[in-house]
């Protein structure tokens, strides 16, 4: 399936079931708290896409101009926000998205958001579209997984969802990849241009004569997050670090490992993993 006709499939994507009832409780409140909505809605990649999308939609004649959720939630109102969240598909089912582990697919979003505004702050790059950037990057996977189910599962019995090597084999099978899937949502959803081309160009910021250092931040801060899933060692961390990426950014994997943000040592499953 081409790219233009896997987009035209309509798909939707799943919420965290923790995240949606929680806002719940927060926006029935008299007077919110915008601080603890922007933590929620922080752990919820479909969610802070469906934020955006409406936040850069014609309605507040902001198109291409919001980036973060801070942002976003500036903008809307109570009931909006309410209308936003209770239409949201929850994914309460191992088989919300067939092939993929959405517990796992949460967490490793959360942790490339994460990782990226770190990264972001030590390059001086704008951190709030870079935690955008990480949290919304992989969607396209779901995308994929949802409009093509069979090809998709093609692709898994070659590498898993979140597989260092899932971008290329992608590439290879389908003639485009989960990112550009996700970058070609972004501009549907008519988000800024310096997160579309993040999305854009993760897997080869540098390439052909690409400069992209937001997507060089994204590759790696989705490194990082994807080494944890596959519980690499050291050696294998040696191995797989994407050095040209960190080379034109300033990086090295000292560096990278130093920024982590996140307590590898809690249990994969622990509630404190789906807290900004």
């Amino acid at each position: 399936m081409e790219l233009n006709a896997l987009l035209a499939q309509p798909v939707a994507l799943p919420s965290l079931p923790r995240a949606v009832a929680l806002l719940m409780s927060e926006l029935a409140q008299n007077e919110p708290s915008l601080r603890r909505l922007n933590q929620l809605f922080g752990t919820d990649p479909a969610l802070a896409a469906r934020l955006l999308e409406l936040a850069n939609s014609p309605t507040f004649q902001l198109p291409g101009q919001i980036a973060g959720i801070p942002e976003a939630l500036a903008l809307l109102g109570t009931a909006q926000l309410r209308t936003l969240v209770t239409s949201a598909p929850l994914g309460t089912t191992s088989r919300s998205v067939p092939g993929v582990n959405m517990q796992q697919f949460w967490r490793y979003s959360l942790n490339t958001a994460k990782l990226a505004r770190s990264l972001a702050g030590i390059v001086h790059h704008n951190q709030i579209a870079a935690y955008t950037a990480g949290l919304l990057h992989a969607l396209g996977e779901l995308v994929i997984h949802l409009a093509d189910p069979e090809k998709a599962q093609s692709v898994n019995t070659l590498v898993a969802p979140f597989d260092l090597r899932r971008d290329k084999i992608e590439q290879r099978i389908f003639g485009y990849s989960y990112g550009q899937v996700t970058a070609v949502c972004a501009r549907r959803w008519q988000l800024p241009e310096v997160v579309i081309d993040a999305l854009q160009h993760q897997h080869a910021p540098f390439d052909n004569k690409v400069y992209e250092p937001l997507a060089g931040v994204i590759h790696l801060a989705a490194w990082r997050a994807r080494a944890r899933e596959a519980e690499l060692n050291e050696k294998e961390l040696a191995v797989s670090f994407p050095g040209e990426v960190g080379l034109a950014l300033g990086l090295d994997i000292d560096m990278v490992l130093q920024q982590d943000p996140i307590d590898w040592t809690a249990r994969p499953d622990a509630a404190a993993d789906f807290i900004v």
